[in-house]
């Protein structure tokens, strides 16, 4: 019965590739949709571990996330300095990572740090951040790149960069008269740490001496050598990472930072405010999926419909098989088998169209956002999807299977040539 329909098949090339084409690209669809979702939470979960609070200007607690630990948008204030000596020297706090943004590079964030980010910052699966060349910035002209901004721009130690106003792809306004040199590259995190330019804190100052109300003043060029000389002391910061000695004093720390009378701070757990992010794009997901699983019912209603015009040809050919000995069974089995047929092919395919889809995907999702998704053979999710793909598949071949079974015979005799 498989040779039989196989044959048949491959008498009917042109329509049977259609609907194995419509289920390849429905199955495909669906793969990539749940695999970048997936991947997507993974990574964003990822980015950031054993930090106990996030301190920023007074917002939301999404928007402070997206800007502090994903470099997504911008801050709506910055911290002075006093409130972050005053955090500091909190009894609770163990360690904090002031982090300033604002600049670029080749559309790279520029990230501005001390030695505290090396020692503190975690990821994964609290796993630290390590040197692939070089080593930690030491000079006020140092910098350390992230394995993205490396293999992107080419860069290698020594190296010297440009750093440029806003956080564009294109800098136009650029402080080129304080060149940083790149003194490390770090290993690959997999997360936005790979597209970041790390500099000092003193660095930051350093590049804006020279610049007053947000504009370089003409004319002025302090040299390299008089501005390491100088006090670059930082005014203010964009947000702050913070580790606890004791988890139990989280809430109680937190209250105090958004209650500090100095000036509007925000203090934010990290995992909270993801689930709060989850929350409000889970509606966008949820719409992705519907329209994936309209893709998979139209292909397999496709499938029907080839099969089912198919019957009114083969009419005289169900009938030669009845008049020779076949039952009606093995008729219905023959519309069975070649719908099988035809959705195993469409499985197979999708899932070669998917990993092509996702291995050419990855790279721009990388390069773009920072999202890091990865070949692997198909998850839980996913081979419940096929299953449920191929059921679905062999029960929408089985309403023409039937109409065979009934008519066959007769249908086919009755039929004037």
């Amino acid at each position: 019965m498989i040779s039989i329909a196989w044959k048949s098949l491959c008498n009917r090339w042109p329509t049977a590739l259609l609907a194995v084409l419509a289920i390849a690209m429905s199955v495909a669809l669906i793969l990539t949709v749940e695999k970048i979702r997936r991947d997507a939470r993974t990574s964003f979960t990822q980015t950031i571990s054993g930090t106990d609070l996030v301190v920023g200007a007074r917002s939301g607690a999404v928007q402070l996330l997206l800007y502090s630990v994903f470099r997504i948008g911008n801050a709506t204030n910055n911290i002075s300095w006093e409130s972050v000596d005053d955090i500091k020297k909190r009894q609770a706090i163990d360690w904090v990572i002031p982090i300033s943004l604002g600049d670029s590079h080749g559309g790279f964030r520029v990230l501005g740090t001390n030695h505290d980010y090396f020692d503190h910052y975690r990821y994964g699966n609290k796993t630290a951040l390590s040197f692939a060349e070089g080593k930690r910035f030491e000079d006020v002209f140092d910098a350390v790149i992230g394995s993205e901004v490396a293999a992107q721009l080419k860069y290698r130690i020594g190296d010297e960069m440009v750093v440029a106003h806003g956080t564009g792809r294109v800098g136009l306004v650029k402080h080129d008269k304080q060149p940083f040199k790149v003194s490390g590259i770090l290993n690959a995190t997999g997360t936005p740490v790979d597209r970041a330019v790390h500099v000092s804190l003193e660095g930051i100052e350093a590049m804006h001496v020279d610049w007053r109300n947000g504009a370089n003043v003409k004319g002025e060029g302090t040299a390299a050598d008089e501005i390491r000389n100088m006090e670059l002391k930082p005014t203010a910061v964009t947000a702050l990472l913070v580790g606890l000695k004791s988890k139990a004093t989280v809430f109680r720390e937190q209250r105090a930072i958004n209650t500090y009378r100095a000036e509007p701070l925000l203090a934010i757990l990290p995992g909270v405010a993801l689930q709060e992010l989850w929350g409000l794009v889970s509606v966008a997901e949820l719409a992705l999926m519907i329209v994936s699983v309209v893709v998979v019912i139209a292909g397999l209603v496709n499938l029907m419909s080839v099969l089912l015009a198919g019957l009114n040809e083969r009419r005289r050919e169900m009938a030669v098989l009845r008049s020779v000995g076949a039952r009606p069974i093995h008729v219905f089995l023959l519309l069975c088998i070649e719908s099988t047929l035809l959705t195993m092919g469409g499985i197979i395919i999708g899932l070669m169209l998917h990993y092509a889809l996702t291995g050419v995907g990855a790279v721009y999702l990388q390069q773009r956002f920072g999202l890091t998704v990865q070949l692997t053979l198909p998850h839980t999710a996913e081979i419940r999807i096929l299953l449920f793909v191929a059921f679905a598949g062999i029960l929408a071949g089985m309403i023409p299977a039937l109409q065979a079974y009934r008519k066959s015979l007769a249908d086919g005799l009755s039929q004037k040539l």
